[in-house]
């Protein structure tokens, strides 16, 4: 009886091989499992040997093949390198089209760059001027691309990997530059290096996600470089452990799960409430600038609360 209840175990044999007319049989056994040679040991099966001259890809030429499990395909090495940066025609004026909007892309890329520069010579104000500039380059890009007809992966996957250049690396340096001599040096390195982390998290998790067309999940990177650029080029009067604050704030708010409303639906508000920011500008810009940012902060938990209530 524990001879017969094995039989589920027991190796399979395969009778292959004609020749000259005479059946020959030979033992084929399919690669076994993790516990192989326990069970070999155990049922006296070490006389099943793989023959001499059986090969193994005559044993995978045998095999069963699982339906739930999908076939491999072999991709031919000369077409996968042939594919194309830029999908459909390729016509010059697309070619030109295409060149354009990635060069919006490297210039935001190389006024990053410059960013860094400037605040490693202490020219902060300038640097966060350059940030700004950034932010300009990123957004023409991707307009310019939906409008010319000329969007394309590359294009998606360059644009993120100049924002963690710009907005990931070059923001947190040109704040860090700026918060010398007002906060203790680990506390201005943390809060950057937050900046740092969150925007890495922030930008993958964008490319993976599936997009929404009316709400931002968390604060987008390009948003808070701005604000973080604004705040340095306004000279925002606040003590220097208050920055260091709302830095790791906004930094954990790029990674959170808000709702924040797109540039968009920002624009179909009413005119008046665009009117109230304008003439809070002219009283005092830096004060009317901090109530925005503090107010579009709230607004990812305000609708996040009126999600789950309404759900």
């Amino acid at each position: 009886m524990r001879r017969s209840s094995t039989f589920a175990r027991q190796v399979l044999l395969v009778r292959v091989g004609r020749r000259d007319g005479d059946l020959r049989t030979t033992d084929l056994t399919l690669p076994e499992h993790r516990y192989a040679d326990r069970q070999r040991r155990r049922y006296g099966l070490d006389r099943l040997s793989r023959p001499a001259g059986v090969s193994r890809a005559g044993i995978e030429a045998v095999m069963p093949v699982s339906p739930a499990l999908p076939m491999a395909q072999h991709t031919d090495e000369a077409t996968a390198g042939s594919i194309p940066l830029l999908p459909g025609e390729r016509t010059m004026a697309r070619r030109m089209k295409f060149a354009v909007v990635n060069a919006c892309t490297l210039s935001s890329l190389m006024l990053g760059m410059l960013a860094i520069f400037l605040a490693m010579q202490g020219e902060v104000r300038i640097a966060a001027l350059c940030l700004i500039a950034c932010v300009i380059f990123d957004g023409l890009d991707g307009a310019l691309a939906r409008r010319l007809g000329v969007a394309s992966p590359f294009g998606a996957q360059m644009d993120s990997l100049a924002d963690m250049c710009s907005f990931g690396l070059a923001a947190p340096v040109v704040v860090y530059a700026s918060l010398a001599g007002s906060v203790s040096t680990a506390a201005a390195a943390v809060a950057c290096a937050l900046v740092a982390a969150c925007a890495a998290i922030r930008l993958a998790r964008f490319n993976v996600s599936p997009k929404d067309g009316r709400f931002f999940c968390g604060v987008p990177t390009t948003m808070a470089a701005a604000v973080l650029a604004v705040t340095v080029a306004i000279g925002l009067p606040v003590p220097g452990f208050v920055l260091v604050a709302g830095v790791a704030l906004l930094a954990f708010a790029m990674v959170s799960s808000f709702p924040y409303a797109k540039l968009a639906r920002l624009v179909k508000l009413p005119p008046w409430l665009w009117l109230a920011p304008v003439l809070g500008a002219l009283v005092d810009i830096r004060l009317t600038f901090a109530l925005i940012v503090v107010g579009y902060l709230i607004s990812g938990p305000v609708l996040w609360l009126r999600q789950r209530r309404t759900a």
